[in-house]
């Protein structure tokens, strides 16, 4: 991401239509919202997307297809699909169904955060975890929820192969109250070896609110590049 003579350009995002009417979807939704907001690491974000907003029928399935669109487009190779609770859980639901609509019929399965020790038992819900499985979840902020679904997909014998967000902070990531400097997309990728898919990137939102000059939408444009200026990762 670059600033020349005032205007904002990033690297292949300006082209990617599909980021773009996500970024603008996400924000008709009100999931997509501009102001101050604490995030997980201290810091105040002048962006917070909560994706517990996608909050009826209408949405959800609109955005399981831009999920299933840039998974089918990404290229990577699964066997079945894991929701990590607890957002992880309708996202993974949503997309499962979209991908057999679309002819790509998937096992699906999730945790739950508490042991049930009736019934059927246990944490995990669904189909059996085998072969190479899909991790669905909306953002990675710490990479905690990648972490513990990688657990509990290799002790059920399976293996990790990939995880699908919606949105990539492309923002360092934190360490014992430190930054660090890589995001926690990056290191899913570079230390667990997952591929990372996401639907839209902080890049594709600055390009969104560059491209959208409302007032209100200028003033955040300025604000998420100041913030991306000061905890932003380098993509190279």
């Amino acid at each position: 991401m670059t600033e020349q003579d005032g205007k904002h350009t990033s690297q292949n995002s300006v082209t990617d239509v599909t980021a773009q009417d996500f970024v603008k979807f996400a924000v008709d939704c009100g999931v997509l919202r501009f102001g101050e907001f604490k995030t997980k690491a201290g810091r105040l974000s002048p962006y917070f997307f909560n994706a517990g907003l996608f909050d009826d029928g209408d949405k959800l399935s609109r955005l399981a297809q831009f999920y299933a669109q840039r998974l089918l487009g990404s290229g990577i190779v699964f066997d079945m699909i894991f929701g990590p609770a607890y957002k992880g859980i309708p996202l993974g639901a949503a997309l499962c169904v979209e991908l057999a609509r679309l002819g790509h019929n998937k096992p699906f399965a999730y945790n739950r955060k508490e042991t049930k020790n009736h019934g059927e038992g246990g944490t995990l819900v669904g189909a059996p975890l085998k072969g190479r499985v899909l991790i669905v979840d909306d953002v990675m902020s710490a990479g905690t929820a990648v972490l513990e679904s990688v657990a509990l997909i290799q002790n059920a014998g399976a293996s990790a192969q990939a995880v699908v967000i919606a949105l990539d902070r492309q923002e360092k990531a934190t360490a014992s109250g430190h930054d660090v400097g890589w995001s926690a997309v990056q290191h899913v990728q570079r230390h667990l070896g997952l591929q990372v898919c996401s639907i839209a990137r902080l890049c594709d939102l600055m390009d969104y609110l560059h491209h959208h000059r409302t007032p209100e939408l200028a003033a955040a444009y300025q604000q998420v590049l100041a913030y991306r200026t000061r905890y932003g990762v380098n993509d190279q």
